[in-house]
């Protein structure tokens, strides 16, 4: 059996939804700009070459917030800045057109319609939306989707479009397989035998979407023999210093969450005040950012013990190649995450993909050609082997990787161990989008 990784499509999803929790109250789903503006830079092609268009949806003024979604497309722009810069593509400038949904529906299918029937790009890249609602009209076009962050079941939904993760399922037009995805244990397994982890807590709001989602973090530790500890806290009141305090009873090793970002600050915060110790608080890659010290910066012992899992490698590992000229293209950026490698990776994805095309003509059939015999696509090493393929039926165990870091200050994320060999056979369990 092959390596490969556990689809994320839950996690972000999940990661999406209780970051829309912080905004539930009072707010309103903001106007979409459609903007529309040319991101590609670097210097002027030959006479007759026409520019490559492509394009780039983000809810980046979605409810969420105005940096939740946008480092996937932050990371390509730099990709495509870069490559410009050096000459586009067989001589020919990639233009970039992006496209802000607000985070609704109704602005997904306008940027879809806009970019797809009106911009004519021969591709989306990095796209992260909150509200794929296009995602079928993207797909009857025939339209490559490279790349994008699974918030939702797009991506194991529909074809033309390629997750960042990669997908087994059957996408024919239904979620998964008869509308249930799957996820493996591997985090959970490599946290009991790595660090001999026996007891986890899982902290969730009174909230329905938290609440399911800690019900499958449950259900994933229980399947890998750990006594689990619930803890659930009102989303309006949320009195964090008495989960600790009993995340300290219990003896917890773990404490893995369902609660969006500033709640777990809040949780971090009340963790160090009543001395609750943990191997680790673990997060996903989401909040696998260089802004931890600021975020968490009450609650440094609990700071210390944040860990990221993922399918990428460490942004801040420049000890590779790859990761150093990622990290030398978005010197420029404020901060930098692993959402922003990803949407690095996605754009280099699809310049191999039209480099592979440039003879026969940079069509959308051309790319999508290509993409569809994607196998193992690891984009020179920054993600585990991406696979694509379409399974009658669902794995029962997989052979999955995973991306460990751990938080230490002075040094950021700290790599734990080379992901390629972090690996476990794991069963994979369904749960409903």
């Amino acid at each position: 059996m092959r390596p490969s990784r556990r689809s994320r499509a839950a996690e972000a999803a999940a990661a999406a939804l209780l970051t829309l929790l912080a905004a539930a109250c009072g707010s309103r789903l903001p106007e979409s700009d459609f903007e529309h503006r040319d991101r590609g830079g670097g210097g002027t092609p030959p006479a007759g070459a026409a520019p490559i268009r492509v394009g780039i949806v983000t809810s980046a003024t979605s409810p969420v917030g105005g940096t939740a979604f946008t480092g996937p497309r932050d990371g390509a722009k730099a990709w495509f800045d870069r490559l410009n810069a050096r000459g586009g593509i067989d001589g020919r400038r990639v233009e970039v057109t992006e496209c802000d949904d607000g985070g609704s529906g109704v602005g997904n299918n306008e940027c879809v319609h806009r970019l797809i029937d009106e911009d004519r790009v021969v591709a989306l890249v990095a796209t992260t939306a909150l509200d794929y609602a296009g995602a079928s009209r993207v797909s009857a076009a025939g339209v490559p989707d490279i790349g994008g962050q699974p918030v939702g079941a797009a991506y194991d939904t529909w074809p033309h479009l390629y997750g960042i993760y990669g997908s087994l399922a059957p996408r024919a037009g239904t979620p998964g397989w008869d509308g249930r995805l799957y996820g493996g244990t591997e985090i959970y397994r490599y946290f009991r035998r790595e660090h001999g982890a026996r007891t986890a807590a899982v902290v969730s709001y009174n909230q329905a979407a938290s609440a399911s989602y800690a019900r499958l973090v449950e259900r994933g530790l229980r399947a890998e023999g750990y006594k689990v500890v619930t803890e659930q806290v009102d989303f309006a009141l949320p009195n964090f210093r008495a989960v600790a305090a009993d995340l300290k009873e219990q003896g917890a090793d773990l404490v893995f969450d369902a609660i969006d970002g500033h709640g777990n600050a809040r949780l971090c915060a009340a963790m160090d005040d009543v001395g609750a110790r943990v191997t680790a608080k673990v997060t996903n890659v989401q909040n696998w950012t260089s802004a931890v010290a600021e975020d968490y910066e009450d609650a440094p012992r609990c700071r210390n013990a944040l860990w990221a899992t993922g399918s990428s490698r460490n942004f801040e590992d420049t000890s590779l190649a790859p990761v150093r000229e990622f990290r030398e293209a978005t010197k420029g950026l404020p901060t930098h995450s692993q959402w922003q490698l990803e949407g690095w990776a996605a754009a280099r994805w699809f310049t191999e993909a039209a480099t592979a095309c440039a003879e026969e003509g940079v069509t959308r059939a051309c790319v999508d050609g290509f993409m569809n015999r994607s196998e193992g696509y690891t984009a020179g090493g920054l993600l585990l082997p991406v696979t694509f393929a379409r399974l009658a039926e669902p794995p029962a165990t997989r052979r999955t990787c995973l991306s460990v870091a751990r938080w230490k200050d002075g040094s950021g994320w700290v790599t734990q161990a080379d992901m390629n060999d972090t690996c476990f056979v794991v069963p994979q369990l369904p749960y409903e989008p």
